[in-house]
């Protein structure tokens, strides 16, 4: 009965012009903005944003990055305050990157996640990284003319191709903080280099919603295979005056709570390694193919005992580990979730390392 009348008015609203929808806009009159850096700020937050480089013109020829930047005491004064500095309308619907400065994530993400989670345009499927060592400002600005986007979306791409660091929403980080406590995030520095403005630097671990510290070097690539992501890799040896390199193309690591007693008494991890012989001078024999297993299984223990040794320093299990074995064990997991980080922190762990090397 209601669809009789509803149907004229809102087409009597779009003809009299009162819909109460915005105008429409050309896209050559609006900014485009696609990565936004935040920081904290001494009364609220500094907000920078870039379009990168822009077509104008009927040649469409490119023009410099457009960079806005304004501080205020809130996300959305900030993003207000830039809607003036441009004679284009700045909309904010295709922002895939988002730059969080280290001394923002130190003090809580949270806020910022949540202004993403309920704003129209913003949205929590851009890519989220921490700025290590620099405020996102300088991240942003660090591109120049050419803006950063394209290196960001470059480093995504190449994650993709499990040879960059592991990339995460902002959405997937804000999953986890949600259900795990914790949550790791890819970090970044300015580098100054004219070949790549921006470099990776390991990972951010969030506890509760603050940076709590980073995973570098082999506790990072560790990081990696706990939970799963980007395994590309290449170990390289002398066997009997034969150099042979052996490439990484997949691992996993499964988890499982261990119980004595019915009492949970620590936490077994098995990481299996897929590899696959990419150069050699002569076929290696079946010493030399055990050889590269055994010195792969152990370089990969090693970093997993890393990776491990410095999540339980921060009392962090940000990759899930507890909650993917609790799938095994729902009711032993019920009881024991609520506490799992103070649990996770002191509790022995069993490491199997299982690696196959295909010819």
């Amino acid at each position: 009965m209601k669809r009789g009348w509803m149907a004229p008015l809102a087409l009597s609203l779009l003809l009299t012009g009162c819909s109460g929808l915005p105008a429409a806009r050309e896209m050559g009159d609006m900014a485009l903005l696609r990565t936004m850096g935040i920081d904290a700020a001494a009364n609220g937050v500094a907000v920078t944003g870039s379009t990168g480089p822009r077509a104008k013109g009927l040649q469409a020829e490119d023009e410099p990055a457009l960079i806005l930047s304004a501080d205020r005491e809130s996300l959305s004064g900030a993003c207000l305050a830039m809607q003036g500095q441009s004679d284009s309308y700045v909309f904010f619907g295709y922002v895939d990157q988002l730059l969080l400065g280290q001394e923002l994530a130190e003090r809580g993400v949270q806020p910022v996640l949540d202004y993403f989670s309920r704003d129209a345009e913003l949205g929590l499927g851009a890519q989220l990284w921490l700025v290590r060592g620099a405020a996102a400002r300088e991240a942003v600005s660090s591109g120049g003319d050419k803006g950063v986007d394209s290196r960001l979306e470059t480093l995504q791409t190449d994650s993709d191709m499990g040879i960059a660091s592991i990339t995460r929403t902002a959405g997937e980080v804000y999953t986890d903080l949600l259900e795990l406590g914790s949550a790791f995030v890819p970090a970044l520095s300015p580098a100054g280099d004219e070949t790549a403005v921006l470099t990776e630097r390991g990972y951010g671990v969030l506890n509760g919603d603050r940076l709590v510290g980073f995973l570098d070097g082999e506790a990072a690539k560790g990081l990696e295979l706990l939970a799963g992501g980007p395994s590309a890799d290449v170990l390289e040896a002398e066997l009997a005056q034969n150099r042979v390199s052996v490439k990484v193309v997949s691992a996993s690591t499964k988890s499982e709570l261990e119980v004595q007693g019915g009492v949970l008494s620590g936490l077994k991890l098995t990481c299996r390694v897929e590899a696959r012989l990419s150069e050699y001078q002569r076929h290696p024999d079946e010493a030399a193919v055990q050889a590269l297993k055994t010195g792969l299984e152990q370089r990969e223990r090693l970093r997993l005992e890393a990776a491990l040794e410095r999540l339980q320093e921060l009392g962090t299990d940000c990759t899930g580990l507890g909650a993917r074995a609790g799938i095994a064990r729902p009711a032993l997991w019920q009881r024991v979730q609520r506490d799992w980080a103070d649990r996770f922190a002191e509790l022995p762990v069993e490491l199997q390392v299982q690696v196959t090397v295909h010819k």
